[in-house]
């Protein structure tokens, strides 16, 4: 019989990439969503609530890893109500994953965590793992999140909280709003342009989920991006240059924040702030990545095969 995977709140786009990649794998993929319970191909999805037990336990006990995406994004507005929703979202899928492996007669043996690099803050200086946390609500949101992930001990099953940079794939994800505005000839510098932007493929964020699942040696905190952060000067560069558009007038901080609140109804810290964050414990461990050039990544991912020929 195949190895079981369940990915909570794994029906975006994060989770949909790594369950594909894992059924290709020969996986048993089921995913915890809100939404309602189905079969898509090879993969199931049973419907949860995020924080309460319900049948979906059934499906922890026996698994061979639990994947946890939940937590509700952290692009809108940082109202009080979006405030507390971010952060009980993340707490409580914690939680009641952990209540359910600790139930378990046959509990998996790893329990993976997509936290986030946000913890770090906003700082120039090249972070690893060990670096000091930076400030404000975003930091907040990531030292309570680790501190719940890590605060029970899960005798038989492994833990990893793998801290992922800005994730570059197909169709979606953080990439797509941004090269919608380099087509339209909109992609310039964002405020002052210095601020770095940890990148990595989304192929090698599929790689590292599995890699943190299948080496018993990988444990704790883990830095889950490339090892070439660019300043978002260089990433909006590289995007024009592949999408063939010229220069493009940059956006001043003001003309962020009014766009941020008027428009995009997000929050301006999460373009004008930046890490300069490194994977420090998978090179050390000789994860080998398949993606360290950004131009050569976003070719890949925007550019048709026949153009790249």
């Amino acid at each position: 019989m195949s190895k079981k995977i369940v990915l909570a709140g794994g029906s975006g786009f994060l989770g949909n990439a790594l369950a594909d990649f894992l059924a290709a794998k020969g996986f048993e993929v089921v995913i915890l969503t809100r939404g309602n319970s189905r079969a898509a191909g090879s993969i199931r999805y049973l419907q949860w609530d995020g924080a309460t037990r319900g049948a979906w336990t059934d499906e922890i006990d026996g698994s061979y890893a639990v994947i946890n995406f939940t937590g509700k994004s952290v692009n809108c507005l940082y109202t009080p109500k979006n405030k507390e929703e971010i952060i009980r979202s993340r707490l409580d899928s914690v939680r009641v994953l952990t209540d359910a492996i600790l139930a378990s007669a046959k509990p998996p043996a790893v329990f993976v965590q997509a936290g986030s690099l946000a913890i770090f803050g906003d700082t120039l200086q090249e972070c690893d793992e060990n670096a000091p946390h930076g400030t404000g609500f975003s930091v907040q949101v990531c030292q309570r999140w680790e501190q719940a992930f890590f605060e029970r001990e899960l005798t038989h099953t492994r833990k990893v909280m793998l801290r992922i940079g800005f994730a570059l794939g197909k169709n979606g994800g953080a990439l797509e709003p941004l090269a919608k505005l380099a087509s339209m000839r909109l992609g310039g510098t964002v405020g002052s342009g210095n601020q770095y932007i940890s990148w990595l493929h989304v192929d090698d964020l599929n790689e590292m989920f599995f890699y943190a699942m299948e080496n018993e040696q990988v444990s704790g905190i883990v830095n889950a991006t490339g090892p070439k952060p660019v300043t978002n000067r260089e990433f909006m560069q590289t995007l024009r240059k592949v999408l063939n558009k010229g220069w493009a007038p940059p956006t001043p901080a003001p003309f962020v924040w009014l766009g941020a609140y008027l428009v995009m109804r997000t929050d301006p810290s999460l373009a004008l702030t930046g890490r300069n964050c490194v994977p420090a414990k998978l090179l050390e461990s000789g994860f080998s990545f398949g993606h360290t050039d950004l131009e050569a990544a976003l070719r890949d991912l925007l550019v048709p095969e026949k153009a790249n020929a």
